[in-house]
């Protein structure tokens, strides 16, 4: 037997062959750059079209709503429309959305409420309010629960598209990130424990060497542990494989680099 290690590392429920299945669910990871995680070529798949309605149009007015889904639809994009919110959720329909043009008042309950039933539902649909009847106070509820824009009528048809065309690209942004982080995952799944254990290792700083004496192992298996974690993981330098950690959210021990040191230079 080797040198105890320093400290205990934490065991995590890597799946492979050294724990059996099941892998830990990590927390989503915060605003990431899209250019901090390469997008994975071939394995991004779009939606079904027909799965999809681009815009869903709500509101109490038939001809407002009809006026706008002929808007919608004059620039190549697909819309639902619906009086109220009445259904969507219990129908599974406000998932499927990729962007909600509401009034802010509705049949049976308001947009805002709506809008924090579905963040409650963990729904993130991108959302555009109208209104006839707005206040600053309600405006800066809606956006600073995620709404994209908040439009007084009468409307400028040009400033529905606009605001329209902003909360499909942050839908777009929002998928990709949300595609990139479960594609790491799947790839963090492949990992064996101790390839799990080298890789927080490895992006906490220690190098060969020190992560041998932490895991009582030797360096020559170590660097073959971390070559077959690389690959799994799509990693061509140490500096991605830090941004996937970061991206993961992975528990990385801040102190483990430091207290190394701190050995190494007592050791001296």
């Amino acid at each position: 037997m080797g040198a105890q290690p320093m400290y205990e590392w934490p065991i995590y429920e890597w799946p492979g062959e050294l724990c059996g299945a099941g892998a830990a669910a990590y927390p989503d990871a915060p605003e990431i750059s899209l250019l901090a995680v390469p997008r994975p070529a071939g394995r991004l798949l779009p939606r079904p079209a027909e799965a999809v309605a681009d815009v869903a149009i709500i509101d109490s007015d038939d001809t407002l709503r009809e006026r706008l889904g002929e808007l919608v639809r004059s620039v190549g994009m697909r819309a639902r429309l619906f009086p109220g919110p009445d259904g969507i959720l219990e129908r599974g329909m406000a998932a499927t959305m990729r962007c909600l043009l509401m009034d802010v008042r509705l049949r049976g309950t308001s947009g805002l409420d709506f809008q924090a039933r579905l963040m409650r539902q963990n729904i993130h649909t991108q959302i555009v309010f109208m209104t006839s009847h707005g206040d600053i106070q309600m405006a800066v509820r809606a956006m600073k629960a995620g709404a994209v824009d908040f439009l007084t009528k009468p409307l400028r048809e040009q400033d529905v598209l606009d605001a329209v065309g902003a909360a499909l690209e942050r839908e777009r942004e929002l998928r990709h990130r949300t595609d990139a982080i479960a594609d790491l995952r799947a790839r963090l799944a492949s990992l064996t424990r101790r390839e799990g254990q080298v890789l927080l290792l490895a992006t906490a700083g220690l190098l060969n060497k020190q992560i041998a004496a932490e895991l009582d192992l030797s360096e020559v298996t170590v660097k073959m542990h971390r070559a077959s974690l690389m690959r799994k993981m799509g990693a061509r330098t140490l500096a991605a494989l830090v941004r996937m950690a970061a991206a993961l959210n992975l528990p990385l021990p801040d102190d483990a680099a430091p207290r190394w040191a701190r050995a190494a230079a007592h050791a001296c």
